[in-house]
């Protein structure tokens, strides 16, 4: 009676292998978490160095989502493990014979478990160069692309292709579009490196920034290193205009939102409102009164939209003419301006409180 006893049972042997299995899993698990725990803290610790924060904070995210996920994987062995410990209760209880399936599902746990502890630890190895990298980013610093003179105060105009972004550096700096030391100009991007434009007043200089996704465009051309930085918009956002008005609070550097094109937006409006260039009788100053307005106001009303929408503080838009401007900088006195005189106005007294 005593031997038909014992063949039911169950193999301790194997429970206790996999036991040691579960418990060297939920220790690697563990530690990988602490690991990564630290490796959050210490990119938290660098948060000053905030010229490189970005890459830091990203890589700490990634290290705590890491911890987060080795947790849900560890919850799930331990899941497995509980109905493995019950079945194998339930089947002494019963005082079943061992199948030849319930140890294939019994070893296929296993193992399970045993992938899951080594994904783990490579997933903890990854981490900790994750962080590795972060910290020597930290040390090194982000690089700009072009350098910083002292005594000058430097301006970044930032835009998407075709926005006007050249058209408007040529116009600070008092220049047409087609003279040779004009920044190119064109329907697509021209600027996909980045320049510098001297102004002919020593005092400042401009530069073109280059073409790239979201906040990349901020961080990797070293825009933390302007004194000021100049976002030419069309009548929406992008994630780049987001991200580089985002970081330029962030780094303490002034920004303006500026909508170039005023002039050729408010013809367009005309047309739109019925004015025909061919009719002589029409009232051409009436029309561009009306779409002057009306330019103004949706200009503001969809600026406001696009700042609460990114959860950026209202401030305010420049409307300008690249020809009016122009002409206001080599000290003549358009006909028809907008927000040209209070722009400049506004820049010359950041570039003095920043002197």
């Amino acid at each position: 009676m005593g031997g038909a006893h014992s063949r039911h049972e169950p193999d301790w042997g194997a429970i206790r292998a996999q036991q040691e299995a579960e418990a060297r899993a939920r220790a690697a698990a563990e530690a990988a978490r602490q690991e990564a725990e630290r490796a959050a803290q210490a990119a938290q610790a660098r948060r000053h160095f905030e010229a490189e924060q970005a890459e830091a904070a990203r890589r700490a995210q990634a290290a705590r989502e890491e911890a987060k996920r080795q947790r849900r994987e560890r919850e799930q062995a331990e899941q497995a493990a509980r109905a493995a410990r019950e079945a194998a209760e339930a089947w002494a209880r019963e005082e079943r014979e061992p199948r030849e399936e319930e140890n294939r599902r019994l070893q296929a746990e296993r193992e399970a478990a045993e992938r899951a502890a080594q994904r783990a630890a490579e997933e903890a190895r990854q981490a900790q160069a994750a962080r590795e990298e972060a910290e020597r980013q930290l040390r090194d610093g982000t690089r700009p692309v072009m350098q910083h003179t002292e005594g000058f105060f430097h301006v970044a105009v930032s835009g998407i292709a075709g926005s006007g972004k050249s058209s408007l550096v040529n116009a600070f700096r008092g220049k047409h579009n087609m003279d040779l030391d004009a920044a190119a100009v064109g329907v697509n991007e021209t600027t996909l490196v980045v320049a510098r434009y001297p102004d002919p007043n020593p005092s400042s200089r401009f530069r073109v920034p280059l073409k790239v996704p979201d906040w990349k465009y901020f961080n990797d051309q070293g825009l933390f290193v302007f004194d000021c930085i100049i976002v030419v918009v069309n009548n929406r956002f992008t994630a780049t205009d987001v991200a580089i008005l985002s970081n330029a609070r962030r780094f303490g550097i002034p920004a303006f939102i500026v909508r170039s094109k005023a002039d050729q937006h408010i013809r367009n409006l005309m047309k739109d409102i019925g004015y025909n260039s061919d009719d002589e009788g029409g009232n051409k100053a009436s029309y561009f009164a009306r779409a002057r307005d009306q330019y103004v106001a949706e200009s503001i009303r969809s600026i406001r939209t696009n700042l609460q929408e990114a959860n950026i503080p209202d401030q305010p838009v420049y409307l300008v003419s690249n020809v009016a401007l122009q002409a206001t900088v080599t000290g003549k006195t358009p006909k028809k301006m907008m927000d040209e005189v209070k722009l400049l106005t506004d820049l010359a007294s950041t570039a003095q409180r920043h002197v």
